[in-house]
C-alpha cells in the first residue's frame, strides 16, 4: 500500500522557527507512517507545474534543523501572474503529486493560498495553516504572539541597545524604522524592552491623513525635552506603518520607491527617517541648534535569524499539532497553541469578511501594554506645558514661552 503524502509549503517573509514546523512535522507525520514532501520555492512552482520542486523529506534530514534560521524549503512572495487561470495547474500539480494532506507555513497571503487551495480541492486535499510573521499582527486567540515575533524582538533589542550606547558616546540621535506594515507590535516590543527613549506606532495616530509634520514634531519634541535635561542623544524607534497613515507624496516626493512581491509599496524602503530628519534638523538649525541624526532600518537582520527557546519550543508544538489535526480528519483551520493546548481555528473564524484578508491584530493605546511603554518614553505631555516647566523647555528649543506653545501644545491636546 502507498504511504499517505503529506506536503509542506512556506510563503511570505522569512521568520525565526519555520525549521521548526517543518522539523517537527515531518518526524511526527513519518512516525506515522506518512510520506512527507517538501515544495521549495513557495507556491511559485505549483503555479507553473513543476514537480521537481518537491523533495523528500526524512527524519535524519530534518531532527537538528529546528534550531537553525531561515527555511530549508526557502520561500517566495512573487506575484503570480493570472493567478485564477492558472490555478487549475497548482491543483493539478499537486494531484500528480499524490498529496493528501498540506500544511501551509506562512502569514496572511499564505492563509489566502492555503483557504483557496482548501476550497477548490473539494475534499480531495486537507489543509491546516501555520501562520507565522515577526510583525504579530495575526489575530491569534489569548493574545499569543505569532512564532518568530519573539525572536525578532530579542535580536531587535540588541540592535537598539547598542545603538543607544552609540548614541550616548557620540552625542547623537538615531532614527531607528522597524517591520510592523500594519501594526506597531514589533516596534513597541522592542523600544520597550531596549528602553528607547520613545516610539511611535501607527495605531497612536487616529487621523484619516497623518501629516508628517506631526510626527516630526513629535520627534523635535523628544529632542528638545532631553536637551532641556541635559541630554544631547537618544533613540526613536519607528513602526513602518506610520508610512501606511502618512500622504505618501509627503514621503516619496523626488525619492524612487519599490515594489514588493505582491505589487505593494515597499515601507522600508521610504526613507521616512529620512525625510523626517531633515524637517527636524532643518527646523533646529534656524534656531541655532546643532543636532547629528542617523536614520536606520531594522528588519531584515532578523527575519532568519536562528530561533531563541522561546520559539523553538513554540514552533515544534505547531508542527506536532498540525499533523496531528490532519491526520484525526481536520482541514481548512489554522493551528494555534492557546493556553497550554493545540486547537484549530477555522479558516472562516480568521477570516475578515469585510477586508477579503485574514483579521489583523493591532496594539491596543487603551491598555495597560501600551500605557506602561508610553509612562517610561521622553515626549512632550501635558505637564511640560505648566508654567514651571514651560521657561525650561522654550529655553531649550530657542523659542519664547509663546512661540513653544504655539508650535507644540497641539500635540497634548
Amino acid at each position: 500500500m502507498k504511504k499517505e503524502v503529506i506536503a509542506l509549503v512556506v510563503g511570505g517573509g522569512p521568520a525565526p522557527g519555520i525549521n521548526g514546523v517543518i522539523s517537527a512535522a515531518t518526524i511526527e507525520a513519518s512516525n506515522e507512517g506518512k510520506k512527507v514532501i517538501g515544495i521549495v520555492g513557495g507556491f511559485s512552482p505549483l503555479f507553473l507545474g513543476d514537480k521537481s520542486c518537491a523533495i523528500q523529506l526524512t527524519i535524519d534530514e530534518v531532527s537538528r534543523i529546528h534550531t537553525s534560521g531561515g527555511s530549508i524549503l526557502r520561500t517566495s512572495r512573487d506575484p503570480i501572474l493570472n493567478a485564477e487561470e492558472r490555478f487549475g495547474t497548482l491543483l493539478s500539480t499537486l494531484k500528480a503529486l499524490k498529496v493528501k494532506h498540506l500544511i501551509t507555513i506562512g502569514g496572511d497571503g499564505t492563509a489566502f493560498m492555503a483557504r483557496w487551495i482548501e476550497m477548490e480541492s473539494r475534499g480531495k486535499i486537507s489543509v491546516v495553516h501555520v501562520p507565522k510573521t515577526i510583525d504579530n499582527d495575526l489575530h491569534l486567540p489569548g493574545g499569543r504572539s505569532s512564532f518568530g515575533y519573539q525572536t525578532a524582538r530579542h535580536w531587535g533589542v540588541e540592535l537598539v541597545k547598542n545603538l543607544m550606547e552609540d548614541a550616548k558616546t557620540t552625542g547623537r540621535w538615531y532614527f531607528i524604522t522597524t517591520m510592523g506594515r500594519y501594526s506597531g507590535h514589533l516596534a513597541l516590543g522592542i523600544g520597550k524592552a531596549a528602553g528607547s527613549t520613545l516610539t511611535l506606532i501607527p495605531e497612536e495616530f487616529g487621523e484619516k491623513k497623518l501629516q508628517i509634520k506631526k510626527v516630526a514634531d513629535i520627534l523635535e519634541g523628544a529632542i528638545i525635552k532631553r536637551l532641556s535635561m541635559g541630554k544631547d542623544h537618544g533613540v526613536a524607534v519607528l513602526a513602518e506603518g506610520i508610512s501606511n497613515k502618512i500622504d505618501l507624496q509627503d514621503l516619496v516626493k523626488n525619492t524612487e520607491t519599490e515594489k514588493d512581491e505582491l505589487g505593494r509599496t515597499r515601507l522600508s524602503e521610504i526613507p521616512a527617517g529620512r525625510v523626517l530628519k531633515n524637517i527636524i534638523k532643518t527646523s533646529l538649525e534656524s534656531r541655532g541648534i546643532k543636532m547629528t541624526i542617523v536614520h536606520k532600518n531594522i528588519g531584515y537582520e532578523l527575519r532568519a535569524a536562528d530561533p531563541i527557546p522561546y520559539d523553538i519550543e513554540y514552533t515544534r508544538n505547531l508542527g506536532y499539532g498540525a499533523v496531528r489535526f490532519l491526520l484525526n480528519g481536520g482541514t481548512a483551520a489554522m493551528i494555534v497553541f492557546d493556553d497550554g493546548k493545540l486547537r484549530p481555528v477555522s479558516f472562516v473564524e480568521m477570516w475578515d469578511q469585510t477586508t477579503g484578508r485574514t483579521k489583523v491584530r493591532f496594539v491596543d493605546i487603551h491598555s495597560e501594554n501600551y500605557e506602561v511603554g508610553k509612562s517610561y518614553m521622553i515626549r512632550l505631555d501635558r505637564d511640560d506645558f505648566s508654567a514651571g516647566n514651560i521657561r525650561r523647555l522654550a529655553g531649550a528649543a530657542g523659542l519664547s514661552v509663546k512661540e513653544f506653545r504655539q508650535r507644540f501644545h497641539y500635540l497634548v491636546e
